[in-house]
């Protein structure tokens, strides 16, 4: 992304900033995964969010200046040993030519800087609670300054919660963003669409899986959340992700996967039949459900709450489990007992952005949140039914049905970012059926 999308993030959040208040952000630190191996660097979504810059050990500090601001940079020195071994380093240059920095110092003069800064300031805009560590090296800063009033220095008299801001900020997609969020989407969609021509009965779920993988790193992206790959029972299994059993003919396969490009995230789930050919039970459910994903759809409309794709989706999905058998009493009597909870149990959606599970808060003041164009979020209502569930004949069991998209807010309404992935029941199986007839032709 480029630099002045980043530099315009920090000019919009210190204009909201008080001006005797300084912004304190650190990166992500590394996790171990074992003994002396690390997970894959994955940097602080709010950290990237104003700064691009993808190393560990920094700290971005921005600085009231004038009539605008300054961006202070903290990082890891050049060490041409240490970057044998783990790989290159901006150093305090890279960051101001690289990335923008106003001014650049090393990671390791940061304690020196910062108490400095903190006697000229009255609040320090920090996110509290996600760094235990710098938590305490912060307030360790303060307290000292505070022990030391005679240089004539003072402490911050109060802190401000920085996620407040910056989570609003992040709720609201640029032009940017967009473009890049829909790279993502195309990505996972061309994925989906793969899983669905290799399948096959007698298939591992981690083969089908592996597709997914590989259409991924092909695009230089990445899984934006683990895996789910649920055949049969799986399916009914909401975060599901063992993604080791053996496909049978006959079950139902529920993936949801997506995948994270240039730190934006994707979030699809496809149900489809592992030969190829819903059955009649398998259908009506299905259709229950796509029927549920179209009412969210259309309450998808600036001005509507939150709630209101979700409300849809639920009356949909009574309407349907009440007209096949599944679900007694009048549709009114079931939406106020909440009667469809038994087979719909979570919210139709959420927000989608850095994060899959975006930031953003869903009420504001006890109200729901009010739809606004340059939001973004999933659509995403399900039916399960697990094998023995009370009251249900037998032929019903182990249908598990989720469909899963993406869509922007926009003036009129929505833009469906996940396009071009089947959903109707004759979509679904013509690509299946395509990709049965490549395999046919390539074992001839």
């Amino acid at each position: 992304m480029d630099l002045k999308e980043f530099a315009k993030r920090r000019k919009t959040l210190m204009q909201m900033v008080d001006p005797n208040g300084i912004v304190i952000l650190p990166s992500a630190t590394e996790k171990t995964r074992n003994s002396d191996v690390h997970y894959r660097y994955r940097q602080d979504s709010d950290f990237h969010y104003l700064t691009g810059f993808p190393e560990p050990e920094a700290v971005a500090v921005l600085v009231p200046h004038g009539k605008g601001y300054e961006y202070i940079l903290f990082c890891r020195d050049k060490d041409p040993v240490r970057e044998t071994w783990d790989g290159r380093r901006a150093g305090q240059k890279g960051a101001i030519n690289n990335y923008g920095a106003d001014q650049a110092y090393s990671i390791n003069d940061l304690d020196e800087h910062l108490s400095q800064l903190l006697g000229e300031f009255e609040r320090v805009y920090y996110t509290m609670g996600n760094d235990a560590d710098f938590d305490h090296r912060i307030i360790t800063l303060v307290n000292t300054l505070k022990q030391n009033n005679k240089s004539g220095m003072h402490p911050p008299q109060e802190f401000v919660a920085l996620d407040h801001y910056l989570h609003d900020m992040r709720l609201f997609k640029s032009q940017a963003e967009i473009k890049t969020m829909r790279q993502s989407a195309r990505i996972a969609v061309t994925a989906h669409k793969r899983a669905m021509m290799v399948c096959e009965p007698g298939m591992n779920e981690w083969e089908v899986e592996a597709e997914f993988a590989h259409e991924f790193k092909k695009n230089g992206a990445d899984i934006s959340y683990t895996p789910i790959v649920g055949g049969g029972e799986n399916s009914c299994i909401l975060h599901y992700n063992e993604n080791n059993q053996i496909l049978n003919d006959g079950d139902l396969l529920l993936i949801d996967a997506g995948c994270e490009h240039d730190m934006y995230a994707s979030d699809i789930t496809r149900t489809f039949p592992v030969n190829g050919v819903f059955s009649e039970e398998q259908k009506l459910i299905y259709n229950i459900v796509l029927a549920a994903q179209e009412a969210a759809f259309e309450a998808i409309v600036p001005g509507n709450s939150w709630i209101a794709p979700h409300e849809a989706a639920a009356k949909a999905i009574a309407k349907g489990l009440k007209k096949i058998g599944l679900l007694d009493g009048t549709l009114s009597e079931i939406m106020k007992k909440e009667s469809y909870f038994k087979f719909f149990m979570h919210k139709t959606g959420h927000w989608l952005g850095m994060d899959v599970h975006d930031v953003g808060d869903y009420k504001v003041e006890e109200n729901w949140r009010v739809l606004e164009p340059g939001m973004a979020l999933t659509v995403e209502p399900g039916i399960y039914i697990p094998a023995g569930t009370k009251g249900v004949a037998k032929k019903w069991w182990n249908i598990g049905v989720r469909i899963e998209d993406d869509v922007l807010v926009t003036r009129k309404g929505y833009d469906l970012l996940t396009k071009g992935l089947p959903r109707t029941v004759d979509e679904v199986e013509a690509l299946m059926a395509k990709g049965k007839a490549a395999r046919t032709k390539q074992a001839a």
